[in-house]
Parts: structure tokens; C-alpha cells; sequence
């Protein structure tokens, strides 16, 4: 029993291990946040007035270090999260559907989608919001990513019924990717109803928009997935 035990918790490290890496490393960066104070990690947040000023900084050619920091932070802030609440329930979702795109492209994939889907999502904030000086962070824009990349794996191949912990029966793909249409209508209607709050819709549809194009475009064919006949 021991040695299943073993082999059973080795096969998930091998299968998540990149993933569960990921995440420990977002919880470290909000620990030390907490152990820091906010002074430390100001500079990591992304501000959009001052990302549009780094941008035609760089545009006529001047690459200092300050206008590349500036620009960094469209994925810096990923990284970053402002309260517990917070960063469990990006975390969460993250794992849900980061953990797909490992299991059907490997863990290359799930990590570049990561990266590439936290810029596109704070660069859409930022175009949205090109003057403001209101800061943004977290992983929300990756996370609503993941969920526009397992839209368009699903809309080009016949996926294999996903096991989605904590749920106890495996999900039909169609039903899992409708969960990521649902979001993103709702932070549609959030953005264009101009709904009070301080959550970053435009960064959110920015994180869908570019995970669904990576995958409808660019991803190779998924592990166990079919070619879906028209």
C-alpha cells in the first residue's frame, strides 16, 4: 500500500507539479506582501496612465530601465493580489483550468498561456483605460484566459470529459466551457453598464480574448482529443 500511495503521489507531481508550483509561488509573493506592507510591492502594481506614458517612452526609442519596469508591470501585477478573499478565489479557479491545459497540452503550454493571457488582459485594461492612475493586480485576466483557452480547444477537437476535483463526476466539456462564456458575458455587461466597484473588467475579457485565440489559432492538437467533424 505504501508503494501505491507513493506512486500515486509522484504521477500527480509529474502531472501538476509545474502548475502546484506556480501557485505556491503566488501565495509566497502574498505572504511577503503581507510581511513587507503595501510600500514594497506599489511599484509591481500596473497603472495604466503610467504604462501609456512608458509606451511612448519606448516608442521613440528610449529603453531605459524605469519605462521597461513601468511596462513589466502588465505582468508583475499578475503575480501580486490585494486581500485573502482574493487570491483564494483566483487560485482556485486558476487550478480548475490551468490544470486542464497542462493535462491536454503539457506544461510549456499551460505556462505560456499563463504569461501571454496576464498581458493581454492588462493590456486590454490599459487601452480601456489609458489616463487612469488607479492601480491593478491580480491573476484574474489569466485565469478568465485559461477559461477562453479551453473554449477554443473544445470549439476545434472532441475533448476527453474532464475529472474536475471537487466535483465527483467527470464534467462534459461543453458544460465547462460554458462556464467561461457565462463570465465573460457577465463582465461584458459589467464593463459596458460601467458597474460600480474596482474590479478590472476590460482585463478580464483581455485574458479571454487572448487565451481563446491562442488556442483556436496556434495549439497544437490536445492529448486524447479528437478531430471534431464538421
Amino acid at each position: 500500500m505504501k508503494e501505491i500511495r507513493y506512486d500515486s503521489t509522484r504521477g500527480m507531481l509529474h502531472a501538476q507539479g509545474p502548475l502546484l508550483g506556480l501557485i505556491a509561488v503566488i501565495f509566497g509573493i502574498f505572504v511577503f506582501q503581507q510581511v513587507r506592507g503595501l510600500e514594497w510591492y506599489i511599484p509591481y502594481m500596473a497603472v495604466p496612465g503610467q504604462v501609456t506614458e512608458s509606451w511612448e517612452h519606448l516608442k521613440d526609442g528610449d529603453f531605459s530601465i524605469e519605462n521597461l519596469k513601468r511596462f513589466g508591470t502588465l505582468l508583475s501585477c499578475a503575480f501580486l493580489h490585494a486581500s485573502p478573499e482574493h487570491i483564494v478565489s483566483n487560485m482556485l479557479f486558476l487550478w480548475i483550468f490551468a490544470a486542464l491545459a497542462a493535462e491536454l497540452l503539457g506544461h510549456r503550454w499551460m505556462l505560456g498561456i499563463f504569461v501571454f493571457t496576464a498581458f493581454t488582459g492588462s493590456i486590454f485594461h490599459v487601452m480601456l483605460n489609458p489616463d487612469s492612475m488607479n492601480t491593478m493586480l491580480g491573476a484574474s485576466g489569466a485565469v478568465m484566459g485559461f477559461e477562453g483557452a479551453y473554449l477554443g480547444l473544445a470549439m476545434r477537437w472532441r475533448l476527453p470529459e474532464p475529472h474536475i476535483w471537487p466535483m465527483s463526476r467527470p464534467v462534459p466539456p461543453g458544460q465547462l466551457a460554458l462556464v467561461g462564456v457565462a463570465g465573460v458575458i457577465i463582465d461584458y455587461t459589467s464593463l459596458m453598464s460601467h458597474a460600480p466597484g474596482n474590479i478590472a473588467y476590460g482585463a478580464h475579457l483581455g485574458g479571454f480574448v487572448g487565451g481563446l485565440l491562442l488556442t483556436t489559432v496556434f495549439a497544437p492538437k490536445p492529448r486524447a482529443a479528437n478531430i471534431r467533424l464538421r
